[in-house]
């Protein structure tokens, strides 16, 4: 679950984060009000969960309270990257020094989180990683041990950070691996951390991702799910428990088992047919869920052929079945559906699928060369 830049901001203060005085507003009357309070001279921000933000015109620089209602009416009617802007950040304006990078996220090769500081900051640091990597500067973090201060003395010294500001660093590295432990995040990110000329440090722009996994012992953070910038599908596969990510093919995929799904894909692409979607269902779905996943796929325009591969252990194929029947009878669909069950209760599954004359495939390589070929089947001559 993404957060806005706001909500990380809000995040970060509680943990001891120096952050710009500023508040969200909707429309264009409030900023000119907030931009008053601050002093007239504000940065107007879009509040979209999407990156390139300033390059698409989302974040202006206003002089006076009158410029920045009117740069917030134009930033509320963009959309960026197909997201409509709702709201905005006003923030006060700040007079910038230096830019730093600081993140923390998940190193999934050593199995720990690791702290990553750059000196190029306010840039994409994934393109700044892949043209001089000596500019990043990683460090790793004991389960155990947590963070240490001496860990955040050595980003400071190997960013080359005047010293004077060393405190504040360390300070603020602290509060971001508390917001990162605390929060169940992924991803905790400062981008740019400002030195200012004034010699302060601020936390200029925020970003947090949190795991989905770990709401349940969050709901003031669940709370803060902008639902109106997720895609449709993803909105109804949470509300029955289903792992769906929307793609850019046309073969959908239903699948019982997360590294199923994933091979299964693999073998799509194998075979020279793209992907819709990644829809794992889970262990011991119900024929109302696979009902509810299956109509998702249904609803997608860009889906010619479905793809549906269950390996049933706890799994029963005949309760597959009977949710794909019942999905099919919802959207009276006509897509071709190509169905490979291998598992407990395999054969009543098949015969129940048999009396609806639809295909089904013995292995996995075998439907997804049957969905590949019915795409091509499908496409304009």
């Amino acid at each position: 679950m993404k957060l806005h830049e706001y909500q990380s901001k809000q995040i970060f203060a509680q943990h001891g984060i120096p952050i710009p005085h500023g508040r969200v507003a909707a429309i264009a009357d409030e900023v000119r009000a907030i931009a008053e309070e601050l002093g007239g001279k504000v940065v107007v921000k879009s509040q979209v969960l999407v990156g390139g933000r300033g390059k698409a015109g989302g974040i202006r620089l206003a002089k006076t309270p009158e410029d920045a209602a009117g740069l917030a009416a134009k930033i509320l009617g963009m959309e960026i990257k197909g997201l409509p802007v709702r709201k905005v950040l006003v923030d006060e304006a700040v007079n910038i020094a230096t830019e730093i990078y600081l993140g923390i996220t998940n190193d999934r090769t050593s199995r720990c989180p690791v702290m990553i500081a750059s000196s190029e900051g306010g840039v994409d640091i994934e393109e700044v990683a892949r043209t001089d990597p000596k500019k990043i500067v990683r460090k790793r973090i004991d389960a155990l041990l947590g963070w240490r201060d001496y860990q955040g003395r050595d980003l400071a010294s190997a960013i080359e950070l005047p010293r004077e500001h060393w405190r504040s660093f360390m300070s603020i590295a602290r509060g971001l691996y508390e917001t990162y432990i605390e929060c169940d995040a992924t991803l905790a990110e400062i981008n740019p951390l400002v030195i200012t000329k004034e010699g302060h440090l601020l936390a200029l722009d925020g970003k947090m991702v949190i795991d989905d996994n770990a709401l349940y012992r969050h709901p003031e953070i669940a709370e803060m799910r902008d639902i109106d910038e997720e895609e449709p599908e993803e909105r109804q596969a949470r509300k029955f428990g289903l792992s769906y990510v929307k793609l850019d093919g046309d073969i959908g995929c239903l699948v019982n088992g997360a590294g199923l799904a994933m091979a299964t894909m693999d073998v799509i692409k194998l075979h020279g047919g793209e992907p819709a979607n990644f829809l794992d269902i889970g262990g011991g779905a119900s024929a109302e869920k696979v009902r509810e996943a299956l109509s998702i796929i249904l609803l997608d325009s860009n889906v010619k052929v479905v793809l549906i591969n269950i390996f049933g252990g706890i799994t029963r194929c005949d309760e597959v079945a009977r949710g794909i029947l019942e999905a099919l009878k919802k959207h009276k669909a006509k897509l071709p559906i190509v169905v490979r069950l291998v598992g407990t209760n395999d054969e009543e599954g098949r015969k129940l699928l048999a009396k609806a004359d639809m295909m089904t495939a013995k292995s996995l390589a075998e439907a997804a060369q049957m969905a590949a070929e019915l795409v091509k089947e499908k496409a304009p001559a």
